[in-house]
């Protein structure tokens, strides 16, 4: 199918527009359908200066093209094969696009009303009959061609002012909203200002003490007076200084007059009777011509600063404590060595009555205790060490339960789900019971009405690329902690492993316990997981290695080793200026059949190993001597022995407290027991 049409003259709507106003504007198009292409090419003659002139040659491709565009008007010859002008008519008005296009009937026969009323009937507005008479066809199209040109011209205009009305009323909408937000940010302004704990005042050249003519801000919340209160009662501010600032305060504005500013901090009481810290700066103001006018100045609610300050103080004051506390513990486990000792070797080499005995283990019982104690404060210190070995978890599961019954009262209840497999994690046991105490506590404390908190040990394998970030391939045992409690929002869930941070209220928790759980996970070669969703609980999930089959506490094998000597007799140099514990070491290096060589300084051990190059086994110093330190102690010894195995003992019990030291040099913290020496001595030797 091919269009014809040719751009002709001047069209209708070029001759309304003379100016030129409308151009760019497509002319306006008629449809011409007929099926002899003679009369086609005669009625485009003709109409080529009206309009673009289409032309279809059947009723099917009228249709098309009305699909295709809109048209002025439509030229239909009533007699066509296939679709005839009568039923292409009918179809045109049926659909909702083309039924308000004027159609014109073109007709060689049937001028009788029947037909012509049929027509009319069918949509048509108008009848041209053929031979077509050139005048009157143009002038007919040329009516409904300006009529077209017209009212798209009016829904140009039409759509012109409504795009100026909506960008008129965008404008006057976002002139609004700009003035809404300027009286936004001006209430925003004077809010912040009114809440701010800061006055800004401005008070005349010559003033008996204060006497501020102007002040802004939250005057009452800061001081629990009004304004009015103070000019009625000039002597107000001076009488409520605190009675140890008023001097320095009255001769710090004594000196503002004289020096043409202020600074300072005072506590002032306030009108419920507490004081509270302002820190009180002023300026003098000047005109043009550089004669005073009066002081500009602000007043500062500095409270709560103060108490951060006295915080820091307070956690400096722990710090240091804390190190105290760990020099202490140290010293009092010199002395338990020693007493311990003692009373090992009483023990084992004295042939006591009962009574006798009866009060040496009772007097045991008392220094075993007094080392817990000290074990108590390293860990408030935090300098306890880890001593991982096999943890059974049917054994942890009966102790955790019996720890925890009464501490969780009657509305919580534990239920645990241990895995069948013989597992064990291998852990501190001690710090291992701990972590689950923590993360059945916070269970509980997530659950104030009750409930059921489920504690499961199952066994996971992490390939090289499976399981939680951080963690090495390997067998690992894993100790769920689930409860159907508040839960943790997620902004939270990935803060609340550091310290100091907690979601519980002011006085009901430390942020310390998840934080603690972590750092024994992370230093075990494990990890922490938590999953949790608002109102429907959190599942705290600890990895901990599995325990290999040849791990083993030291208490284990320790106390055969107590009861029999080593595999063979070395001879060992004792370096400890401590004489009560050097002689309690010795006398359990005996005990254990070995030879002791004493010395009680570091020179005088080097001098003894030099003289007995060849017959010492194993140098077994303790770590805090003057002079030389067991470390210094160890390097001149390998000078002299570059394979000398060596043992450190010491008071301290974190091992990051012994400096720098080769990695085969094991570190037995004081006080120890004769099977824990025996361990110490194996572990360095290879015995």
């Amino acid at each position: 199918m091919n269009v014809q049409s040719r751009p002709g003259g001047i069209g209708a709507a070029e001759r309304a527009d003379p100016m030129g106003a409308n151009q760019g504007i497509e002319r306006p198009r008629v449809l011409v359908v007929d099926d002899d292409e003679r009369n086609l090419l005669a009625i485009e003659t003709v109409l080529e200066e009206v309009g673009e002139v289409v032309v279809a040659r059947s009723g099917e491709e009228a249709l098309r093209h009305l699909l295709r565009g809109e048209f002025a008007v439509i030229l239909l010859d009533v007699y066509m094969p296939g679709l005839d002008g009568y039923e292409t008519a009918q179809i045109i008005r049926q659909r909702e696009q083309t039924r308000g296009i004027p159609i014109c009937f073109l007709s060689a026969v049937n001028k009788e009303a029947e037909h012509l009323m049929r027509g009319y009937a069918m949509g048509a507005v108008d009848y041209v009959f053929k031979p077509v008479d050139p005048v009157i066809l143009r002038s007919k199209v040329a009516v409904f061609v300006d009529l077209f040109a017209k009212t798209k011209e009016i829904e140009r205009k039409a759509k012109a002012e409504q795009e100026l009305l909506d960008a008129n009323l965008r404008a006057n909408a976002e002139l609004l909203q700009a003035e809404q937000e300027l009286r936004r940010a001006e209430q925003r302004q004077a809010a912040i200002i009114q809440s701010l704990p800061i006055i800004l005042y401005l008070e005349p050249l010559t003033c008996t003490t204060r006497c501020p003519h102007f002040v802004s801000g939250d005057f009452e919340a800061m001081t629990g007076y009004r304004f009015a209160d103070v000019l009625e009662q000039p002597k107000l501010w001076a009488a409520r200084l605190h009675p140890d600032d008023r001097v320095r305060v009255l001769a710090a504005i004594a000196e503002r007059d004289r020096a043409g500013r202020l600074s300072v901090e005072y506590r002032w009481q306030v009108a419920d009777g507490s004081y509270k810290h302002f820190h009180d700066q002023a300026v003098l103001l000047r005109d043009s011509d550089g004669s005073p006018l009066e002081f500009a100045g602000t007043l500062t609610d500095v409270s709560e600063r103060k108490l951060l300050e006295s915080q820091l103080v307070q956690a400096q004051r722990m710090d240091a404590l804390g190190k105290l506390t760990g020099g202490i513990a140290h010293d009092f486990n010199n002395l338990l060595a020693a007493v311990l000792g003692g009373i090992g070797l009483i023990e084992r080499r004295a042939g006591l009555a009962d009574d006798h005995l009866k009060v040496l283990t009772m007097t045991k019982r008392a220094a075993d205790q007094g080392s817990e104690l000290v074990g108590r404060l390293l860990a408030f210190a935090r300098q306890q060490q880890l001593q991982p070995s096999r943890v059974d978890i049917a054994a942890l599961h009966r102790g955790v339960n019996d720890l925890m019954t009464h501490t969780l009262g009657g509305r919580v209840e534990l239920e645990w789900s241990l895995a069948e497999a013989g597992w064990a994690a291998f852990a501190d046991a001690s710090q291992l019971e701990l972590a689950l105490m923590n993360l059945i506590i916070n269970a509980r404390d997530a659950m104030p009405n009750g409930g059921t908190i489920r504690i499961a040990a199952a066994h996971q394998s992490v390939g090289e690329r499976g399981g939680p970030a951080g963690l090495d391939a390997g067998d690992y045992v894993v100790f769920s902690v689930i409860d159907r409690g508040t839960g943790i929002a997620p902004e939270h869930l990935e803060k609340v492993l550091e310290p100091f941070f907690t979601t519980k209220e002011v006085g009901k928790g430390t942020g310390l316990g998840l934080s603690m759980v972590y750092g024994f996970a992370q230093q075990s070669g494990g990890t922490i997981r938590l999953e949790s969703r608002l109102g429907e609980g959190t599942t705290a999930q600890l990895w901990l290695p599995r325990a290999g089959e040849d791990e083993g506490g030291e208490a284990d094998s320790a106390p055969e080793l107590a009861n029999q000597p080593a595999g063979r007799t070395l001879t060992v140099l004792l370096v400890d200026d401590h004489p009560e514990v050097r002689a309690t070491t010795a006398g359990m290096l005996v005990d254990l059949g070995h030879q002791v060589i004493e010395a009680s300084q570091g020179s005088e051990a080097i001098a003894a190993l030099t003289a007995n190059e060849g017959t010492v086994d194993l140098l077994v110093s303790d770590y805090a001597m003057p002079h030389l330190s067991g470390c210094d102690v160890v390097r001149l010894a390998r000078e002299v022995r570059s394979e000398l195995p060596a043992l450190l003992i010491t008071g301290y019990a974190n091992a990051d407290e012994i400096g720098e030291r080769p990695d085969d040099v094991a570190v037995l913290g004081k006080p120890f027991t004769l099977a824990e020496l025996a361990g110490a001595m194996r572990k360095v030797t290879g015995d």
